[in-house]
């Protein structure tokens, strides 16, 4: 028994991510009671996690799409977990960024997928430009789906 699977959290961690970058389209940020404060989340578009925003991912994004959350929606951002010191302790954290050419370029469909590509017009609903996916299905934790 896994004490992770016995306790799911609302919010994305770092492990969901598995050590591999993803590749997710910005929704919406809500501001949530999280222990005694309200904090940013941002949630992502077919997900049901959202990540809890810190300065660091908020600064990231701001500088790249604007200081307003609502100019957001529907741009593309890619979630990593680098290692970083908190309270202390060495810990996963998630960081962002935002993608760059290299990340647009096409890429083999994931194995691992499960849910089958519409297509439209001969392009997948999903694929943009040179074919690079922005709306990969994400290889980490079901629950983030």
């Amino acid at each position: 028994m896994k004490m992770s699977e016995e306790f799911p959290s609302k919010y994305l961690k770092a492990a969901d991510l598995q050590g591999r970058e993803v590749r997710v389209i910005m929704a919406n940020v809500e501001r949530e009671k999280i222990g005694d404060d309200a904090k940013p989340v941002l949630y992502f578009k077919g997900k049901d996690k959202g990540v809890v925003l810190n300065k660091t991912n908020a600064g990231t994004i701001a500088d790249a799409y604007g200081d307003d959350t609502e100019d957001w929606y529907d741009q593309p951002l890619i979630l990593f977990s680098v290692m970083v010191d908190f309270q202390g302790k060495v810990a996963p954290a998630i960081r962002c960024r935002v993608p760059t050419a290299k990340d647009n370029k096409p890429t083999r469909e994931d194995p691992i997928s499960t849910s089958p590509r519409r297509m439209t017009g001969g392009v997948s609903d999903n694929m943009v430009g040179g074919g690079a996916s922005l709306n990969d299905e994400v290889p980490f934790a079901p629950e983030f789906r």
